[in-house]
């Protein structure tokens, strides 16, 4: 009976959130390792389906870099980096278009489909809903091929999915004027889109469990629960943030900056961190906000 009632108490400690967040837009980002994991997988599409029947509408967009790193290797292709960004000729453009459009989206929508929730897989091709120029490096002597920064989002679509009850699955692919795909850092088209969704939160699932204070310990306790926009970015400057957290630390600052009230870095190896995080008090991560808005 004490864990009836326990449960009991759980859902009354989301009733507030679940008012609060009811018919609001997340936009959640998720890749990497916790992509590897078959059950980590399943438990997230169950959380967005969750969320979607509560009135939350989440849309998701993936990264899949470990899935292109193994697929170049079966048509033997190095996979070659320059400052965390991958060398993409043209050959490795079609290969990241294949796992990122062809196997990974459609395995992420085939997933929530079959729990009875209604999903939509679309690149940022769709609908012209990335419109994409290439990336050059501030060294000119440097080309990194195919990839990508946004020029323009266009939303239109994504209204159309949410209003019709779909949850979208958006893949970190855009073309340009001539018809040329680019491959675009996941974490910052995740900021883009939230700002241009005018999403509630943006969050974020790595395999880390936030930003910690210093990054070079692995004791938890070092986590930050919170920081304002000010404070990350002293600790770029810094260099208190470092390798792959970099971008995610942008994506948040630059969608708090315009408009979408929090971002969480949030550890998706933790089973319903999504739940945790958005209807629990304490919450779990590392929530990124302007300093005006600390006091909501």
């Amino acid at each position: 009976m004490n864990k009836i009632i326990k449960k009991a108490g759980i859902l009354v400690e989301a009733l507030p959130y679940i008012r609060k967040f009811s018919g609001k837009i997340f936009l959640i980002k998720y890749g990497g390792s916790v992509m590897q994991n078959s059950k980590l997988e399943k438990s997230i599409m169950k959380d967005l389906i969750l969320l979607k029947y509560v009135g939350i509408n989440p849309v998701l967009i993936h990264g899949g870099g470990p899935e292109i790193n193994k697929t170049m290797k079966i048509y033997k292709k190095e996979a070659k980096f320059i400052n965390g960004l991958r060398i993409t000729d043209k050959e490795t453009i079609d290969i990241v278009e294949m796992v990122l459009v062809g196997k990974i989206n459609k395995k992420i929508v085939t997933m929530i489909n079959s729990q009875g929730a209604k999903s939509v897989g679309i690149s940022g091709k769709d609908g012209n809903l990335i419109k994409a120029k290439k990336l050059y490096c501030k060294n000119e002597d440097l080309d990194l091929g195919y990839v990508g920064q946004i020029q323009k989002i266009n939303p239109g679509l994504l209204y159309e999915l949410i209003d019709n009850d779909y949850i979208p699955i958006v893949s970190p692919v855009g073309a340009d004027d001539q018809g040329n795909s680019y491959n675009i850092n996941a974490d910052t088209v995740a900021g883009e889109l939230a700002v241009s969704l005018k999403a509630d939160k943006l969050i974020i699932l790595t395999d880390v469990d936030g930003i910690r204070f210093r990054p070079d310990e692995g004791n938890r306790n070092s986590i930050v629960s919170s920081l304002c926009t000010e404070e990350i970015k002293i600790w770029l400057k810094e260099e208190k943030i470092k390798g792959g957290m970099i971008p995610k630390a942008q994506a948040c600052i630059d969608a708090v900056s315009n408009g979408v009230k929090r971002s969480h870095i949030l550890n998706g190896k933790r089973l319903h961190a999504l739940l945790l995080e958005i209807f629990t008090d304490q919450g779990i991560g590392t929530m990124i906000y302007e300093k005006e808005l600390s006091n909501e």
